[in-house]
Formats: C-alpha cells, structure tokens, sequence
C-alpha cells in the first residue's frame, strides 16, 4: 500500500489550503491513510487510488433549468440569485472544497470569494485575472486557457461555508465543481495570502506539469517504496496474445509504454489491452488499444499528463494496485496480416493495494446510433468508486452537422442529480465549437483538449482527466451526455472510455461488441463548406478577388466562396485551391453546388496541371443555386488532398468569370 512519509507530523499538518483530518496513525500498506484535502493533492498524485472521503461532490452552473438550450447564452440562469451587489454564482456549505472554476465567457467584471460567513471578501480580483495565471492563488499551470475556455484547479477550502459573487448585472457560461466533507473534518479555511506552503505545493504541480508526455512514473510511487522498471519485447501475431506485464503480487503497476504506436492506429479497434486484478475472470480493462490511449477515430491525438502517445510510443500513467496479482496483456482479434513487434516498459512498485484504494477500471462503450430521446451513457455502475478519466469520440450522422455538441455532461451520483453541465465542450475544459482560435482544432492541454474538429467530417471529441474534482460515489453513479441541444434529438455515434477507481469488483461491463461492430466508420457522404473555414492553399496570383458572402436565394440564406477576375492571371486560367480532408482513400466522385448566374464562368478540376474530369458550366440568366454538378471520380489519399478547381472560360453569354461556391462533395465510389 501506499506507505505515509512522515505520519506524525502529517496527521496534524495545516498547510494554507490543505488538511489532514486527524487519524490514528495506521500501519502502512495495509490500513486506511489520512485523508489529504486541497492543494497539496496535487503533490500526492500516489493517493489517485485512495477512497474519496467528501460525503458530496457536485457542480453548480450556468445550465437552463427549463431543460433547454439556454445555459448561459441570455444569463437567465448565470446565478442562483440576484443580491444587491451582483450575482451569487455559488453559495457552498462546509467543510468543503471548490476544486475547479471554468467558464468559456470571462469578462473584466470583479469576482469575490467570501468564506466561513465573512461580510469581507477574503479574496477579490476581476474574473479576467482568475485565469490569468498570475495573480496568486491562481497561478500557472492549475490555472489554464485553451480551446476557448479557461479554467482554474486551484482548490480553495473552507470551513463552514464559501461565497462565490461576480459583480455584475449579467454573466453567461459557467462551472464550479466542490466537494463537502464529513463535519468531523478539521478542514482549515483557505488564507489570503497564500501561504509558502501553499505555493510549493503550486510550484511543485508546475514542475509535473512541465513533464507532460514523459515518464512521471516517479510521481506516482507511495512514500517508502522503490520504483522499478522492465522492459518487454514481444511478437503479437493475429489471432494470438502477448503478455506485457505479470506478477503474483502485492504491488502496483505506476505506469506502461507501449509501442509502436502506428502499429495500434486505423478504424479497425481489433487489439486489445486486458489488464486484471487479483485472479478476478472479468477483466478490469477490456479496450481497444487505440481508444485506450485517446485516439481519435484510428489516429494518435492526445498527448496529457496522464495518457497519450509521444511520438511513436502510448502511455499511461495512472496508479494501479492489487493486492494479490496482476496480468496485463495485449489481444489481438485480427484475422490475417502481419505480426506486430511489440515493445513495452512497466513502471511498478512492491506496494500493495491499500483497505482504502480501488482498482483501476475501464469501460468502453459505444452507441452508433444514440438513442432519440435518451442520453448517451458513460458509466453507469454500482458500488463505490471515483471517475477520474473519460474520453469520447463522436462523429454526427451528417456531414458539416456537429450539433449534437450542444448536449450537457449529467452526472446522477447516488440517486441524486450532481452535475448538471453547460455543454459539451465545457465538460472538457473548451468552448465555443467551430469557432476559428477556440475549439475547432486538436490540441493536447496536460489535464484535457480537443481530439479533433472536422466538421466536413461531423467529427469532434474531447478528453478531460479529474483529478482533484473526481467524480466520488459511494452507491452508484449514471454518468451521461446530452446528444443535440434539447431532447437527445440528433442522432450521433458515439465511442468513450471511462477510467475510474473501485475498491470492490463492480458490475460486470457490457461485453464488447464483435470487431466489425466497433469498427470506425467514416461518412459515405463528406461535404465541404468553402464559405465557411475550408482551407484555402493558394489563388490566383493577380487580377482575382475572392470573398465570403451570404445571399438568400428563394427561400434560404446560402454562404458561399466568391472569386471574381478583372483579366488574365500570370501561369494560366484563375485557380483557387482547397483543402480537403478525407478520412479513406479511394476512388471519390466530386461534385459542387455553386450559384448559377450571368457572370459565372466554367469550372474544371485541374490535376498535376492537367484537367480532369468534366467542365461545368456555372451560366444562367438568372443567380439561382444550382447542382450537384459532377467534376469526376478521381483517386485521393487518406488525409489533406488539395483540390485545384480553375476557371477555364465562360459561356459566350456570360457578362463575367467567376465562381460562387457553396459546397464540394465527396462521394466514395
């Protein structure tokens, strides 16, 4: 078990933020720690197994009580009540803990934190310097901004009860997870200012962040035991298994490599990693390779703390006792093909798993599609345990339609409603999908990010580790997420892989599905939108304007890219050049709805300098939306193709030459 550094002086230690509840001392790795609460968790992140002592955990936000969309966009439901001085974001009773502040709509308006009852904020700076990161206590890197939301992990503890107040007359987004503890907790009340060993204990969670994708299987080994290593090399032929990892135990495996990492990549989700505890039949993770370490539809995306893949190599960092054996192993369910040759290192120490430590578990799930009407589960299980991981890939059944984004993390702990979120980007640490800057690319942070944002693709996806803001139950929890902004209405396909800790074997796991059933499958119908963020990679070189503009034509308002000629370009015919980006190769038919009009001219797709395909004749007497009009079937390779569409004359009637382009369609042949 985890064995205490210095037990006596720990029992009784109050650092400015951080607690231990006063215990008798136990013996080491067989008996219940003391419980440490505040800032100094993230100097013990040996203690992710330990049981979560808080009676509560739960989220206060900006979510729409009616049920719908509006979770912050009026303010209507930005507070949980109006005082003379501004809005009461928060009105938390004691002992307990703010563990996470986030919010994608900071504003310069003033934030106060009143604690234990004071009439005095304690604490008082506008909301903009909160995730500034430099403005202590809330300093870098437990204070981060990223994919359009910003977000603090500075625990602030209190006592009896803690105020949260924005001087404002109106606010938008925003989350506050907490956690109360028993009232026997002697839980100090958090001191301004900080206190030198509140911020060591910030300084040392910047030196771990620093070692985001390297090997931080140090900082997970319990006071008093050694860290040890081995190195695997195996054949993993199709078909067959390779163990990486077996021991008869007590210990706990710290941390695994694993690689090559392309070997694992692509839409096929056919090896497997199984690891089991204790001579348990049931495996405690049963996950595709790929989804275990955050793979976005068959590809390597995630590179956090805690899990991902750094260059070539996968890993995983989360602290895993047993207390009588331990086998890790990969399975391969491949019909044919080559053999992969596995390599693997296992961080691990001979500390056995302690009374008050669970097993890590994970859970993989799939819905494709989601059911109308009802959320798409996470975790739904029984016992007690924490979450401290979830992972989730989704793509819409339409392409350019995301949607399905605007649905809300719910979390039912304990039969009770916990968390009720903002959306789904939120529930990540973002906001504001498919906005340029915000989140609308993949992007690693060491405690979440973006898997990807492809909308052609109606692919998007998110990881988020919690940490100090574990979701903790202690009977059951049904852990969800919306799909669609009302009503679980967009129908969606849906991947995740929970990670959470149970000291007690939960419920068995739904089986996993046959390999073609959890195959990644792309759209057969991928369309682009170039008048809305479509790359561009190149135009003509001179006498060509092009812009973005929208135009209601009958009934609708269309967007469309506009590129219109004054005269001759210097290598040839007027050119523009997309970016596209296709999950397959293979054979595509490419097609276009453009507005016809009088000034349109004659578009053909252009390859290696060469025209391909058909020419298409934009003219009309009248602008009218005209297509699909089909430019070929042409070869593109997985990933970014560049598409050269050149406008190689006009329509003896036409009065100009130009294009108005409202979508590139791609149809797999």
């Amino acid at each position: 078990m985890i064995k205490r550094i210095a037990a006596t002086a720990l029992l009784l230690c109050i650092l400015g933020g951080c607690v231990s509840c006063s215990r008798a001392p136990q013996a080491p790795s067989a008996s219940p720690g003391e419980p440490i609460i505040g800032v100094e968790e993230w100097s013990r992140l040996d203690l992710l197994p330990r049981m979560k002592t808080s009676l509560k955990v739960g989220l206060v936000s900006s979510y729409d009580r009616s049920g719908g969309n509006d979770d912050g966009f009026s303010g209507r439901y930005s507070f949980i009540r109006k005082e003379a001085d501004g809005l009461v974001l928060a009105d938390l009773e004691g002992p307990g803990a703010i563990y996470r502040i986030h919010t994608p709509t900071p504003t310069d308006d003033v934030v106060e934190f009143y604690f234990d009852g004071e009439s005095v904020p304690r604490l008082s700076l506008k909301l903009s310097d909160l995730f500034a990161g430099a403005h202590a206590p809330f300093l870098a890197p437990l204070v981060v901004s990223g994919l359009g939301g910003y977000t603090s992990y500075v625990p602030l503890t209190y006592r009896t009860s803690c105020k949260v107040l924005l001087r404002a007359a109106s606010f938008q987004f925003y989350d506050i997870n907490y956690a109360v503890f028993p009232r026997e907790c002697d839980l100090p009340t958090y001191t301004h200012p900080p206190s030198t060993e509140f911020l060591k204990h910030l300084e040392g969670a910047a030196r771990l962040f620093a070692r985001t994708g390297s090997d931080i299987g140090d900082a997970l080994v319990p006071p008093g035991a050694t860290l040890s290593r081995r190195s695997v090399r195996a054949t993993l032929q199709p078909g067959g298994s390779a163990t990486l990892f077996e021991d008869a135990g007590p210990g706990r495996v710290l941390g695994l490599r694993l690689g090559p990492a392309a070997a694992f990549a692509g839409p096929e989700r056919d090896v497997l990693l199984r690891m089991y505890w204790d001579g348990a039949e049931e495996p405690a993770v049963d996950v595709p390779v790929g989804d275990f370490f955050g793979y976005s539809f068959g590809d390597p995306a995630v590179r956090s703390l805690f899990l991902g893949t750094d260059e070539d190599t996968n890993y995983v960092y989360l602290p895993m006792p047993y207390g009588r054996s331990a086998r890790i192993e990969l399975v391969s369910e491949r019909s044919g093909g080559p053999a992969i040759d596995v390599r693997a290192e296992v961080a691990y120490a001979a500390a056995g798993k302690a009374a008050d430590e669970g097993r890590l578990y994970a859970r993989w799930r799939r819905e494709n599609p989601t059911t109308p009407g009802r959320p798409y589960t996470y975790l739904r299980t029984a016992g007690r345990g924490h979450v401290v991981g979830v992972v989730l890939q989704a793509q819409g059944l339409e392409s350019g339609q995301t949607g399905f984004f605007e649905g809300d993390e719910r979390a039912v702990i304990d039969g009770e409603p916990a968390v009720l979120g903002t959306g789904s980007e939120d529930s990540y640490n973002g906001g504001w999908y498919d906005v340029p800057g915000r989140w609308e690319t993949r992007t690693s942070l060491p405690l979440s990010g973006c898997l990807d944002y492809q909308k052609p693709l109606a692919r998007t996806g998110g990881y988020r580790f919690l940490i100090t803001d574990a979701y903790a139950f202690a009977k059951s929890i049904d852990y969800t997420i919306e799909h669609g902004p009302e009503g679980n209405a967009v129908p969606t396909d849906y991947a995740s892989v929970v990670f959470f800790y149970a000291p007690d074997p939960p419920p068995a796991a739904e089986p996993l599905p046959a390999v073609e059933a959890r195959r990644v499958r792309p759209l057969d119908r991928i369309v682009f939108v170039p008048g809305w963020n479509v790359p561009v990679r190149t135009t003509s070189l001179r006498n060509a304007v092009w812009s973005k503009r929208e135009e209601k034509l009958g009934a609708d308002g269309i967007r469309f890219f506009s590129m219109k000629t004054s005269g001759a370009d210097i290598f040839g015919p007027h050119h523009v050049a997309f970016v596209c980006d296709l999950p397959e190769a293979g054979r595509y038919e490419v097609s276009v709805k453009a507005v016809l009009g009088p000034d349109q001219g004659i578009l053909r797709l252009f390859e290696r300098d060469r025209p391909a395909g058909a020419a298409v004749n934009l003219y009309a007497p009248a602008r009218k939306l005209g297509g699909p009009l089909t430019l070929g079937v042409h070869e593109m390779r997985r990933g970014e193709n560049v598409l050269y569409l050149h406008l190689t004359g006009a329509d003896p009637r036409a009065r100009g030459l130009g294009f108005d382009l409202v979508e590139i369609v791609f149809v797999k042949t």
